[in-house]
């Protein structure tokens, strides 16, 4: 993965270089001083992990994950303040190191977001018949009629089947163009579902292989017109 820096102290930078440095496979591309410096610097280098922290003068480590949101970057927050942590959770994060940083918990949200950064890229759909989902480096292909439903986890969405689950770097919006619509249903703003999988429905939800999912009342009537009903 190609990991930037971004923190406007220079023993914090050195500090975190040294921890880079420890990880095989993380290629240090920038340091940067500001979080408007990373953002300029983005424009011209690739870059699949930002290790950010929060507090820095002019735009914060906040205002700069919700300015790249949906560019397929992964972001470790690294600050020395814990009271940031639900408001960086939510912008869906790897992780928040807080410092001073340990070599083992470091090494620790490095493998965590190469697991993420393996294991998602985007869905490829072929002839609707199949997707190709990148798995730890391997192109895997799933059938479709294999697929039960798909969740919205922000940037990313679980997409399930009966052997497993593949997170995938991208929208449900975006599935639900691809996917063929005879087949798939959105039946809730963050759930797509395959309609021959569903088990049964009862009371604002249905049951898929086992799995319980909510269907929003604004979908309900056009859900029970695409079933086949007796």
């Amino acid at each position: 993965m190609r990991c930037m820096i971004v923190d406007d102290n220079k023993v914090a930078r050195m500090a975190m270089t040294q921890l880079v440095s420890m990880v095989k496979d993380l290629e240090l591309v920038a340091e940067c001083v500001s979080a408007l410096d990373c953002y300029q610097q983005m424009k011209n280098i690739k870059v699949d992990l930002l290790l950010l922290d929060i507090e820095m003068p002019g735009m914060s480590g906040i205002e700069l994950a919700q300015n790249i949101a949906g560019k397929n970057v992964l972001i470790i927050f690294t600050t020395a303040q814990t009271s940031y942590a639900i408001e960086a959770f939510e912008l869906n994060v790897v992780d928040y190191l807080v410092k001073p940083i340990s070599p083992m918990r470091f090494i620790k949200s490095i493998e965590k977001a190469k697991a993420i950064f393996d294991s998602n890229n985007q869905i490829e759909i072929d002839d609707k018949e199949f997707v190709f989902i990148k798995d730890s480096g391997i192109l895997k292909r799933i059938d479709v009629n294999d697929i039960l439903f798909m969740e919205a986890m922000g940037d990313y969405v679980k997409l399930f089947t009966n052997q497993k689950f593949h997170i995938i770097h991208t929208t449900l919006k975006s599935l639900e163009e691809k996917l063929p619509s005879s087949k798939f249903m959105r039946v809730h703003r963050s759930y797509i579902s395959a309609i021959s999988k569903i088990d049964f429905i009862e009371e604002g939800v249905i049951n898929v292989s086992n799995y319980t999912i909510p269907v929003a009342d604004a979908y309900r009537n056009a859900l029970q017109k695409r079933l086949n009903l007796l």
